[in-house]
């Protein structure tokens, strides 16, 4: 005969790990501000700037944002992860040594 399941008891067993997770998530979105150099921006600015972003879905543009995102991560500097192709406005990514090692190892973008 089977042990009846405590689904109390695993309810607060994922509840607590989706807690866990959400914690770990805000801090490597901290760390993440940091290492761009984000932090120098204003709370507004920042929020505004993310607003922006996330209100554009063209497919090629988030695709170059993504390469470039991917470059930032990588270990060979690039033009789009210093931002210092023609006609960009942007300024030029922090370097690569100053990101936080909680960040983990780069990996492919999925």
């Amino acid at each position: 005969m089977r042990k009846p399941r405590n689904y109390d008891e695993d309810l607060k067993a994922l509840t607590a790990k989706a807690r866990q997770l959400k914690a770990r998530k805000q801090s490597q979105l901290g760390e993440l501000v940091e290492a761009t150099g984000a932090d120098k921006l204003t709370v507004e600015e920042l929020a505004g700037a993310l607003l922006s972003i996330a209100a554009i879905t063209d497919p090629q543009r988030r695709e170059v944002w993504r390469k470039r995102g991917a470059a930032f991560f990588s270990d060979e500097p690039t033009e789009l992860a210093t931002g210092q192709r023609a006609g960009d406005n942007a300024q030029p990514a922090a370097p690569h040594d100053q990101r936080p090692p909680s960040l983990g190892p780069a990996t492919s973008a999925a």
